[in-house]
């Protein structure tokens, strides 16, 4: 898994399994500002990652926080012989999904379905979130809970609900990889002072919920807060401030908000 843990920017990766039956498994991250929207400074801002996860084999994919230029997101994968059949939206901030971000209209899921039909995958707590801040309808939704499994070609992909930088938000696991959007970076965590943020929820996702992966997993952040794109659990548990608090208290007193 180490090899894996600093990929050079925007190219895909191939899991080469040793049984031939099993599915390859194809996984890009993109940056915001650097590998699409590069002429968009808000894109160059906010420094997020967008995730490209599907089945090579089957030539599928499904775009994780899609937003900027969802365009080029799906240039980006036909070029690579993959079609879209889906997103995963992590939570409900419009940086990540499109919508208005402080009067700016960002491109998202909404200029995805005008693009194609795909099902959009969120957590069940997040559905009003998003149809508030999008204007999606429910019906172009999937309400998830936690532990669920989306099956991308022959590829399954886990979600995992990390409630508290927003009500709904979740993780996604693929291939001993954790897409953790904004519940946790290689440095730090998600602010929790915006609507629906809840300061001890999400201490109990990064101590609970989060607690059974591994040091070998590779976390994947929502966001490139870190000189790295990408780094080992084990490295972040050693390096993180937010997972040294032994107690919900302690850790309330370092990093809640009043």
């Amino acid at each position: 898994m180490a090899d894996r843990a600093a990929p050079v920017a925007g190219l895909a990766w191939l899991a080469m399994p040793g049984d031939r039956d099993q599915p390859t498994v194809y996984f890009r991250q993109l940056l915001a500002g650097r590998d699409f929207a590069r002429d968009d400074p808000v894109a160059g801002q906010m420094a997020n990652f967008v995730y490209l996860v599907g089945d090579r084999q089957r030539g599928e994919v499904v775009l994780v926080d899609p937003a900027y230029a969802v365009g080029e997101l799906l240039e980006l994968a036909a070029a690579d012989g993959m079609r879209c059949v889906g997103a995963i939206a992590t939570h409900y901030h419009p940086d990540h999904i499109g919508g208005d971000l402080m009067g700016l209209a960002i491109e998202g899921i909404g200029t995805l379905l005008e693009t194609v039909s795909v099902p959009v995958h969120v957590q069940q707590d997040e559905l009003p979130w998003i149809t508030r801040s999008t204007g999606i309808g429910p019906g172009d939704l999937v309400g998830h809970d936690s532990g669920d499994v989306v099956t991308v070609g022959s590829v399954p992909v886990e979600l995992v609900h990390t409630p508290g930088h927003t009500p709904g938000s979740q993780c996604v696991v693929v291939d001993g990889r954790l897409l953790s959007g904004d519940t946790l970076f290689l440095d730090g965590c998600g602010r929790t002072d915006l609507p629906g943020g809840d300061a001890e929820a999400l201490y109990h996702s990064l101590t609970t919920r989060l607690a059974r992966f591994d040091d070998d997993t590779v976390i994947y952040p929502g966001h490139r807060y870190s000189p790295e794109s990408s780094g080992t659990f084990g490295t972040t548990r050693q390096r993180n401030a937010v997972l040294r608090p032994a107690t919900a208290e302690q850790w309330l007193a370092m990093f809640g908000t009043s």
